[in-house]
């Protein structure tokens, strides 16, 4: 019951007691905030004064009206359905918390429904993502690599990703491009220092982009951060400025080196196919010789046996035909003296060939003085 009485008996703090008509230990009782004669505030007034006004502030004021229930009713049931309807995006996945503690479903592109609040959703974007690793910051540059034969090389390339598990992307990883980053350039360089510089300039970039993407896929795996790396690509890989000059000398004197090789290997073939050919060719007249020759004593020796089969015939006739035909080739070009049979003198012997032989000399001059 609120402290209203008027009696000046005092409450607790009443005149009545020994400091005079003051009242309180103090010397004067405490006083409220308001009331007639500094007494304190009546309660059951206050809470009154206060459902008079709500009264009042209410349409038609009196007590609440049912159709105002019924729009604020509506209103907070809007409210509801808009929180609990959601949309995934094409390009994402979604996955609903409820207390906290994620789901095993995925909510694929398109409208869903969840509980509201007691369940909430968050959205992993699946879409590729492009990381650019080695790029300058200021006056130095993140792609400067020691090579395995102790060059240094500028690397610049870019890591393509994308979410693979959106519950394990969402709550295992804090800033996965930062993360992809910086495992990228690590495994870059560890890829580098195995292997010649020579290798990372042109001659096995795909093997070390192959070999950088399987040990960033291996590391994200073991952090289980739900990224798959699609591809890595080795943009340009360089010496650093201060000694390119140096690096291009080696590079030139390498192409000349590749040069002399290439047109050796031209001269080389080029011998080898004449050589070649020319032994083809021996191999084609040798077989040729060979087939004439044993042709040429095939045919004298049929010929050989036709004349025996007709010396066979006729023994006498045929040994007097060669004998003659002998005679006549041994006797063909020589100087001829006919001796008669009995051996008594010298038969006169007319020599025509003699004759031939100065006759043609004269005919000869004869024409040249015509001329």
């Amino acid at each position: 019951m609120p402290w209203n009485d008027k009696s000046g008996g005092g409450g607790p703090w009443g005149g009545g007691g020994g400091n005079g008509g003051g009242g309180g230990p103090w010397g004067q009782g405490p006083r409220g905030p308001g009331g007639p004669q500094g007494n304190p505030p009546d309660l059951e007034d206050i809470i009154r004064r206060g459902q008079d006004r709500l009264k009042q502030a209410l349409p038609g004021g009196g007590g609440a009206s049912p159709a105002l229930f019924g729009l604020i009713g509506l209103a907070l049931v809007a409210l509801w359905l808009f929180q609990s309807i959601y949309t995934v995006q094409p390009d994402e996945l979604a996955v609903e918390l409820r207390f906290g503690k994620p789901k095993q479903e995925l909510s694929e592109p398109g409208l869903h429904f969840h509980w509201w609040p007691i369940e909430t959703v968050e959205y992993a974007n699946t879409a590729e993502k492009l990381i650019q690793v080695g790029e300058a910051r200021g006056n130095t540059s993140s792609g400067l690599m020691l090579s395995g034969d102790q060059n240094i090389v500028d690397v610049r390339f870019s890591i393509a990703y994308q979410v693979s598990n959106p519950e394990a992307y969402l709550f295992n990883v804090a800033d996965p491009d930062e993360m992809v980053r910086q495992i990228g350039e690590s495994a870059m360089r560890e890829a580098v220092g195995r292997r010649p510089a020579q290798d990372i300039f042109r001659d096995d970039r795909q093997g070390i982009a192959d070999a950088v993407r399987d040990i960033i896929q291996t590391t994200l795996d073991s952090y289980g951060a739900g990224l798959a790396i699609n591809a890595i690509s080795i943009e340009d890989a360089a010496p650093p400025r201060e000694v390119a000059d140096a690096f291009d000398e080696v590079q030139r004197a390498e192409q000349d080196e590749d040069r002399f090789v290439e047109e050796s290997n031209q001269y080389s073939n080029q011998q080898l196919g004449q050589a070649r050919g020319e032994a083809a060719q021996v191999r084609e007249e040798a077989a040729a010789y060979k087939n004439r020759v044993v042709q040429e004593a095939q045919g004298e020796a049929q010929r050989f046996i036709s004349v025996y089969n007709e010396y066979a015939k006729a023994p006498d006739i045929t040994r007097e035909r060669l004998f003659i035909e002998t005679m006549e080739k041994v006797l063909k070009d020589s100087n001829k003296v006919i001796v008669g049979q009995d051996g008594q003198g010298v038969v006169p012997y007319l020599p025509l060939p003699e004759l031939q032989k100065r006759a043609a000399p004269a005919t000869q001059g004869q024409v040249q003085g015509a001329n």
